[in-house]
């Protein structure tokens, strides 16, 4: 039997949407406000959900401190009150939320190994989320 686990977490990080292989006119047209030269900063809801089968002993698909203290040691704490334009995994891509919540995708697939990564879910603002559920092979 399979069970889905979602857990929430915050953190506040500022970006500039901006691509230095557009014009600063395109720069501004794509981007509009989010391309200010002083970036902005959002309070991000992040909603990782895993899954598995029911542990009998325990009752748990697995246990909320090794999740927390992953998504703590690994997401928030390299994420947290930073500017993400600053960093190195985003010094060639522009840090929109898309590309944040795949990159955060990409960490808890390759090391939280206690139960399946369903999807991570990145809320921005109230009226923009984005989700990401992992790379898929077109079906034929």
């Amino acid at each position: 039997m399979k069970a889905h686990l979602s857990r929430r977490y915050l953190f506040s990080a500022s970006h500039r949407l901006h691509s230095d292989t557009m014009s600063e006119a395109e720069n501004q047209a794509t981007y509009g406000k989010c391309n200010n030269p002083f970036g902005h900063g959002h309070n991000y809801t992040l909603e990782v959900t895993v899954s598995g089968k029911v542990d009998e002993q325990t009752g748990m698909v697995c246990n909320l401190v090794d999740l927390d203290g992953f998504v703590n040691r690994e997401v928030l704490e390299p994420y947290d009150h930073e500017n993400l334009n600053m960093l190195p995994e985003f010094a060639e891509q522009v840090p929109t939320t898309e590309n944040l919540c795949m990159r955060i995708f990409e960490i808890v697939q390759r090391g939280f190994h206690f139960a399946h990564l369903e999807r991570v879910r990145l809320e921005e603002t109230m009226m923009n989320s984005f989700e990401y559920t992992g790379a898929h092979e077109p079906r034929h």
